[in-house]
């Protein structure tokens, strides 16, 4: 029997189903028997299923907050982490306390050695997800793909009531998904099953065909979301990004007919529920720290637009790495953040979490950028880095890049304030 002493417990244990190669074959087989095993608790749940390649977990906590306001008990699994493996199954936005956390833990982990099967680190935590909500017993579950769709370890869900909303679409992980739009398109498309409701924005003409196809194929309930009046009454959702209004836009679009009416402030408190990562602005010694987990060209060119037009005038200074599958976009992603800073710190981030990822070394980085017309400096250890960083002259520091370099920066942050 698993006894997990606490969470840096639970997470060594976690961490001994991390692949060791970065080979791993995509499939739902593992999943598939792993959940069969369980009882099939995903089954039992109502869920709200998030696919996409930019917005994906700022949805998800929207969508989350919306039902927690409309009364629900609702269950969120996002990836990766931020701060704590907690935040893969949260209740009500809350991770599980401690204690309770490593109990639930400790109970699946010996009916998974019991089932003789060896899932992988995220096939493990979203079938924790699926087997704590019902245990919970949750309202909804709102589930975030981490992979395409198709063959996402998420996507074990047989229901026709299934709710389906399908974020902006672009190119990322694109080797292993595809470099070519409308094949991505029927990744994220995968998540949609026989009856379900979809929902997403107006995107390109090529990957509303393919939505439109597999929706039709599905007999799938589709709809094209706008942008509701009361959130355009709204001065809370008029200050946020362009990229996070079209992400709650959506997301309440997608979930009005199950909501309760809400009042504008009722949307108003929701609209405050703060994505951690998500061009966050914490106040940090002296300066202003933006910790964004943009990684993708499509990601960063939202992100420099809503720097400019919300920090106009601040001198910023960048922090990044990235991972070194984004080594054929790094010139593209190096040149969007150019647009906001003329400054960069290179840096490295630890081996990832659902997988092995290295980052880019920063010699590469500053190789780059240096071409690009940047002042450069390596500083190899993240937390040195971050410091080296606050040290400068200008008033801003953007942490951005990969999200496993936010999980040394933001916990710092946080360990920091916890002691003054």
């Amino acid at each position: 029997m698993v006894r997990i002493q606490n969470l840096s417990h639970a997470q060594a244990l976690l961490d001994a189903f991390i692949p060791t190669s970065k080979s791993m074959r995509y499939t739902l087989d593992r999943m598939q028997a792993l959940m069969a095993y369980l009882g099939n608790p995903q089954d039992n749940l109502k869920v709200v299923h998030i696919a996409g390649t930019s917005g994906k977990t700022s949805s998800s906590y929207y969508a989350a907050a919306l039902l927690v306001k409309s009364g629900f008990r609702v269950g969120l699994s996002v990836s990766p982490h931020i701060d704590s493996v907690t935040e893969r199954a949260q209740i009500n936005l809350q991770p599980l306390i401690e204690k309770l956390y490593c109990s639930e833990l400790g109970i699946f982990l010996d009916l998974v050695a019991e089932s003789k099967l060896k899932p992988s680190y995220f096939e493990l935590l979203v079938a924790f997800s699926y087997w704590l909500f019902e245990r919970q017993k949750v309202d909804y579950a709102v589930m975030e793909v981490g992979l395409g769709g198709l063959l996402d370890a998420t996507n074990v869900v047989h229901r026709e009531d299934k709710i389906c909303i399908i974020t902006d679409i672009g190119l990322d992980h694109t080797e292993i998904l595809s470099s070519i739009l409308p094949e991505i398109a029927a990744q994220k498309a995968g998540i949609i099953q026989h009856g379900n409701s979809v929902f997403m924005h107006t995107q390109a003409p090529e990957i509303m065909a393919v939505i439109d196809e597999k929706a039709k194929r599905e007999h799938a309930t589709y709809e094209i979301v706008g942008v509701d009046e009361l959130l355009e009454s709204s001065a809370v959702f008029l200050a946020l990004p362009a990229f996070q209004q079209r992400n709650i836009s959506l997301v309440y679009g997608a979930l009005k007919p199950i909501l309760i009416p809400m009042k504008l402030s009722a949307v108003d408190e929701v609209l405050h529920v703060q994505v951690p990562s998500r061009m966050e602005e914490r106040k940090f010694a002296d300066k202003i720290v933006v910790l964004d987990g943009s990684h993708n060209e499509q990601k960063l060119t939202a992100l420099a637009a809503a720097m400019k037009k919300q920090y106009a005038g601040i001198a910023i200074v960048l922090l990044v790495s990235f991972g070194e599958n984004k080594a054929t976009s790094l010139e593209r992603n190096l040149k969007t953040l150019r647009e906001i800073s003329d400054h960069i710190i290179a840096t490295k981030f630890s081996l990832g979490q659902d997988e092995i990822r290295s980052p880019i070394e920063p010699r590469i980085i500053c190789d780059v950028a240096d071409d690009l017309g940047f002042e450069s400096k390596i500083v190899t250890d993240p937390r040195e880095a971050f410091a080296y960083a606050l040290a400068q002259q200008e008033k801003l520091v953007l942490v951005t890049g990969s999200f496993y370099l936010l999980n040394h920066i933001r916990p710092l942050m946080n360990l920091s304030e916890s002691t003054q």
